[in-house]
């Protein structure tokens, strides 16, 4: 059974900061674009209150959910948590997203403001503001046990910062 808060309450706080895989599904205002689901890993978003939720966008795959999100008068987007270990839940996040681009002044203050740690290869950060939180019972979830993050994209694009350190342009994280 499944229960409803306008905000996400402190109950659920602390155990969405402490779960290493989260999903992000966006959809195009056009019936005949397709819907977008990615997942997400690693120690990279944040609660900055109540009412928003925000994660780093990384290079390395598509970008379907920034374009969803850039559409006029959209901006829908739904996160979802589930418990892999201990009790069984899921966790759902919906509302509006924006999209706030690596070297705009935008990207800039939130950082700074929230003392977000980027990594190499953050090209945007996907902002949140929560309209309705869902949290169900989730006893059809299997259980996992984690392991640990995968790091190479991460290393890719450690190696790319290099390569730019060293005036070597072509291998860089621009290109």
């Amino acid at each position: 059974m499944g229960v409803f808060y306008e905000t996400i309450p402190d109950t659920l706080r602390t155990w969405l900061l402490t779960q290493h895989v989260f999903y992000v599904a966006t959809a195009p205002l056009s019936s005949s674009a397709h819907i977008n689901v990615s997942p997400k890993g690693g120690p990279y978003f944040g609660i900055p209150s109540a009412s928003q939720f925000y994660y780093l966008d990384l290079s390395g795959s598509g970008i379907e959910t920034i374009a969803h999100l850039h559409e006029p008068s959209n901006g829908r987007i739904v996160i979802m948590f589930n418990a892999f270990e201990g009790s069984p839940r899921i966790v759902r996040l919906w509302g509006r997203g924006r999209v706030l681009e690596y070297g705009t002044p935008e990207f800039a203050a939130f950082v700074k403001k929230e003392d977000v740690r980027l990594v190499d290869g953050t090209r945007a950060i996907i902002v949140v503001d929560v309209e309705q939180v869902g949290s169900s019972c989730g006893f059809s979830m299997p259980k996992f046990e984690f392991k640990e993050y995968r790091n190479a994209l991460n290393e890719i694009f450690e190696k790319r910062v290099r390569s730019e350190e060293a005036g070597d342009w072509d291998n860089g994280i621009e290109k």
